[in-house]
């Protein structure tokens, strides 16, 4: 199926469904009121402070992401204490632990539904510099128009199990609307990037290991263990985080018959959605086990048996006070949930045959033999009994489990390193300023402070610091600010439309205007090494249904365009090769050059080639366009010779090109 149609058919399912996405939060707002607060974020309808846009989005869906994710959002403030970080989330869970854990120190909202409306509308008032997904919370209108916006999408402990990765290839149609659109993918294993390879991803990616490893504790749940540990103290504790249906019923005949031999033992059960808290509820009550609700807020009584869980965001503390730890989801065919929270407290851990969904986590405790594998009624209560008789070996397993945990730490770190070395290396200085319908894009590092006026020549003019102008079809300015020596540029149309509109478009959302996405994209060329000139402002100006645009770069120092040099001067058989692995080093950084001719190539005193005009440039796959690319330079090449009596250019010199060309396009 064409990439398009598959689009479409994703169009048509996503906005059919809403209705019934709709009818999904009513009912579960029935249980939970704050599904249908802050509804108009769903739809990217909110309005956004001036102090939030700008800034990194940080997208982690729900509480145990929020919680893995928490050291690497910490690291970003540290790391980028002036630009603004925005941690999205889609459950009510999940944002309540954003406000606990970073309180105003981010900004915080819903990302919103998949639909394109929405997508642009979120990326239009955010305008963020970057996109963080941890794990595999893909969305095919949300990569794709950030893609579009030229938002670099960086997929942060990643994870692809067998069984995903067989779903994905059945739908392959559908994994092609979300690969071809990731700029940068950190897995979490060497088997998930194998994967993510198999079906198709031909992206940047390196292996950095799993963020879980380096989880921070956060402090309300350390001041909830300090507040319920005395109400515990002396009992046996066993904690069954995140059941599924078909195991609470199971733990809790187990949890009965170990009462017999632990008369005060106590088990808390955490069921992993909060919709089926009644249901676990009738369950513990037809049992005849005391049981107390954790909602009720009541400090736990010596007479209770079960302690239900049904608050989110607590199993942390649970995991923490236990003495032994069930992991959920492993009795059925649900795949197993995370074991490294447990693991992390030294913990013995118990789990069912079904943990494909963490495969690696489980070999390396079976390994280390500090995992305990149950199947039955039975085996749970001849292992629970076991590890609550003999703690030594509890402990054991425990050490080993959290030797474990500590082995393979550092994933932050690593992760850290990949994302700052791929994002633009101005992010720092990077800064957004709306004044009135004015959109302004500039680097802090050459302008302290912002004026409007920066983008008129007359004022420049009038601080006699114009330098020089280009003699081409629209003026550039040379300018001399301070140190640097910078090049404005005002957008214009051409062919027969110019002639009617000069310097107006039509409104289009700010990432997606012409100055922007030069801006943008020159930005990520100057962070990949490639010889571009440094961008320093970029404009939108929106007047009614139009707008124009600007851009401020800096000069390239003591350079002239092929064509210049090529009228004074033939150059040597290596200036061409320069040439041409200067244009293959472009292309395997899968950049376009929509208009690659001898004006838009320079060389310096140096001999350094450098490519300039990036005006409706873009980012691809490799593709038939490389060779393109190659063949609109030699015309334009072949135009030049024609147009002057005195151009020193031979077809042969043509080969150094590609001679170039093909031995870096080798390395």
């Amino acid at each position: 199926m064409p990439v398009w149609c598959s689009r479409l058919l994703y169009q048509l399912v996503l906005y059919c469904s809403i209705p019934l996405v709709l009818l999904y939060f009513c009912y579960r707002s029935l249980k939970d009121v704050a599904y249908r607060q802050r509804f108009s974020e769903r739809f990217a309808w909110q309005s956004v402070p001036a102090e939030a846009v700008g800034g990194i989005v940080v997208h982690a869906v729900s509480v145990g992401e929020v919680v893995a994710a928490t050291p690497l959002i910490k690291r970003l403030l540290q790391q980028y204490p002036k630009l603004p970080i925005i941690v999205t989330c889609t459950t009510p869970t999940g944002s309540e632990r954003i406000k606990q854990t970073f309180g105003t120190s981010v900004f915080h909202c819903y990302l919103p539904l998949d639909t394109k409306g929405a997508v642009k509308r979120f990326l239009t008032k955010y305008q963020p510099t970057a996109l963080i997904i941890l794990e595999t919370e893909l969305w095919p209108n949300l990569l794709q128009q950030s893609h579009k916006a030229l938002i670099p999408s960086i997929i942060v402990n990643a994870r692809l199990s067998k069984r995903s990765a067989k779903g994905y290839r059945r739908g392959y149609c559908f994994s092609q609307l979300l690969l071809p659109n990731i700029s940068l993918l950190l897995s979490q294993d060497r088997a998930t990037l194998r994967r993510f390879r198999a079906l198709g991803y031909q992206g940047a990616a390196q292996v950095c290991g799993n963020i879980k490893y380096d989880m921070a504790i956060p402090e309300p749940i350390a001041a909830l263990v300090q507040q319920i540990a005395p109400q515990l103290k002396g009992r046996p504790v066993w904690v069954a985080g995140s059941t599924h249906a078909g195991e609470d019923q199971l733990l809790i005949n187990a949890c009965k018959l170990l009462k017999q031999r632990f008369e005060n033992i106590l088990l808390i059960i955490v069921p992993r959605h909060l919709e089926r808290f009644e249901q676990v509820a009738e369950l513990i009550q037809r049992s005849n086990l005391s049981m107390q609700r954790r909602s009720s807020g009541e400090a736990i009584q010596a007479e209770t048996t079960v302690l239900l869980g049904d608050t989110m965001g607590e199993l942390l503390a649970w995991y923490q006070l236990a003495n032994v730890v069930f992991i959920g989801g492993s009795l059925i065919e649900r795949g197993g949930h995370n074991p490294l929270e447990a693991m992390c407290f030294a913990k013995p851990v118990q789990a069912g045959p079904y943990v494909f969904n963490f495969t690696q986590a489980y070999q390396w405790l079976a390994q280390r033999k500090a995992i305990n594998w149950l199947t039955d009624e039975a085996s749970i209560v001849a292992n629970t009994q076991l590890l609550l008789e003999q703690p030594a070996l509890a402990q054991q397993q425990g050490d080993a489990g959290l030797a474990l945990y500590q082995q393979h730490s550092g994933a932050c770190q690593r992760i850290m390193l990949a994302m700052t070395t791929f994002l633009p290396t101005d992010l720092a200085h990077f800064r957004q300023q709306q004044l009135a319908k004015q959109h302004v894009w500039y680097q802090s590092n050459i302008f302290s402070s912002w004026q409007s006026e920066y983008f008129k020549p007359e004022y420049w003019q009038q601080q006699q610091a114009v330098i020089g102008q280009s003699k081409g079809r629209n003026t550039a300015w040379f300018i001399q600010y301070q140190q640097t020596k910078l090049v404005l540029r005002h957008y214009y149309r051409g062919g027969l439309v110019g002639k009617l509109l000069s310097d107006q478009f039509f409104i289009t959302p700010v990432n997606h205007s012409r100055a922007m996405q030069e801006f943008t994209l020159l930005r990520r060329m100057h962070g990949m090494g490639l010889p571009v000139p440094r961008p320093v402002a970029a404009s939108y100006q929106q007047q009614g249904l139009i707008y124009r645009a600007s851009i401020i770069i800096e000069l390239v120092p003591y350079s002239q365009d092929l064509a210049t040099v090529m009228s004074q001067r033939q150059l040597t058989a290596q200036e061409w090769q320069n040439v041409g692995q200067t244009i293959a080093k472009f292309h395997q950084q899968g950049v376009y050059h929509s208009d690659l001719n001898c004006r838009n190539i320079l060389l310096d005193d140096n001999g350094k080639v450098w490519l300039i005009d990036f005006d409706k440039c873009e980012l691809r796959q490799a593709g038939a366009w490389q060779q393109q690319n190659l063949q609109r330079l030699q015309r334009s090449l072949l135009k030049e010779q024609g147009l002057s009596n005195q151009f020193y250019w031979q077809q042969q010199q043509w080969q150094d090109l590609e001679q170039g060309y093909k031995l870096q396009k080798k390395t």
